[in-house]
């Protein structure tokens, strides 16, 4: 090693060795940094052989932040060497500058492990029953929100500043920012509540009973939640307002009911017992109606000029284009049970009594009319 060191002294003098030495700490980094790249991916083919998937989670995040390391402490001391040769003022800079590089890529790799810990938590393939989407996506915003400002007390830390001084002030000002910001931060809280009590999730379809709100969520923000109406029109919604509404979730409804009202005339009120049966024997047997629920056919009233039965029964489905396929068999299969029977579904009339004693004598109003 001195027979190196003196050959090289000898080949570009004493003042520029230190620019060798330079040059082959950033050859050397580059060069390890190749070597662990290589390493990472053979240890990414043999977790991909494995059944569990967190394994492939933690070597993906932590492929940039060695790397990274690798790079940063290469560099940086490359750096203290020629602050040292050159008597530069920079050499009380390295130490720090490594260690805030160190949060830095701590901080790095706990993100990208929870973003791919999120991403396979969602995955169908991944896990045999995925959990809640909303759920699963504030928890990650709040876990790497965490991640990032313990980072950064850290590093205040670091350079000297009083972590506890910021913390009192910050509940200092946190009293005086609650009433400026009151409505931030009840949408926020509201956002809370939506993401724990989940009342309705991304892709449902929600209605509110009490305000003009209809369509489907199409994001949960930690202020507003958007809502696609069914015009294809967004609809921005502050968090805090579902906390003093209604919120009807027909996404999540097991069937679809089919309430219907049918009328018949008058003269064929002898018709109805076999009319009724006879619809029920149809629903009974329809495959796309549900039997183990509650169903209804029964004559109802006596209208002003119909005899109704209703009809009270649910699918099996609760896709809404389907329900209404079904609904229309159903309702055209009882117009054919009517009319089978030799009956007659009643529409709005009106009958005319005229006793036999009255006589209606047209002459009067003719005569004169040649005069």
């Amino acid at each position: 090693m001195q027979k190196l060191e003196n050959w090289l002294v000898n080949l570009t003098g004493e003042q520029n060795l230190w620019m060798i030495e330079l040059f082959l700490i950033v050859a050397s980094v580059l060069a390890l940094g190749f070597i662990v790249n290589r390493v990472i991916d053979r240890l990414e083919t043999q977790a991909n052989k494995t059944l569990t998937v967190w394994d492939d989670a933690l070597i993906e995040a932590c492929r940039k932040p060695i790397i990274w390391l690798v790079w940063i402490l290469g560099v940086n001391f490359a750096a203290g060497v020629a602050a040292q040769k050159m008597d530069s003022g920079l050499q009380g800079l390295v130490d720090p500058i490594n260690r805030l590089a160190l949060i830095f890529l701590g901080v790095l790799f706990l993100t990208n492990f929870i973003r791919r810990a999120e991403r396979n938590l969602l995955h169908p393939d991944y896990m045999s029953e995925p959990l809640d989407e909303t759920t699963v996506r504030a928890v990650a915003k709040l876990v790497r929100a965490a991640v990032i400002i313990t980072g950064l007390l850290i590093a205040l830390q670091l350079f000297g500043y009083s972590i506890s001084g910021l913390l009192a002030f910050g509940g200092i000002g946190g009293i005086a920012m609650g009433f400026a910001a009151k409505d931030l931060l009840a949408n926020f809280f509201g956002g809370m509540m939506i993401y724990m009590d989940r009342p309705f999730s991304v892709g449902e379809w929600i209605r509110s009973p009490d305000k003009e709100i209809e369509g489907t969520v199409e994001d949960i923000g930690w202020r507003l939640t958007r809502i696609r109406t069914f015009d294809k029109r967004p609809l921005y919604i502050p968090n805090s307002v579902f906390a003093n509404i209604s919120v009807e979730n027909p996404s999540r409804m097991t069937s679809r009911r089919i309430y219907e009202t049918v009328g018949i005339r008058y003269d064929d009120i002898d018709k109805m017992d076999l009319i009724v049966a006879q619809v029920k024997g149809m629903l009974l047997e329809h495959p796309n109606i549900d039997n183990n629920l509650t169903m209804i056919v029964n004559f109802n009233k006596f209208s002003a000029s119909s005899l109704d039965f209703f009809i009270y029964v649910f699918t099996t489905t609760t896709d809404w284009q389907l329900y209404h396929e079904i609904k229309q068999d159903v309702l055209l299969k009882v117009a054919g049970i009517i009319a089978d029977n030799n009956a007659e579904i009643a529409f709005p009339t009106s009958t005319v009594h005229v006793p036999n004693r009255v006589e209606v004598n047209s002459a009067p109003l003719i005569a004169g009319i040649g005069e």
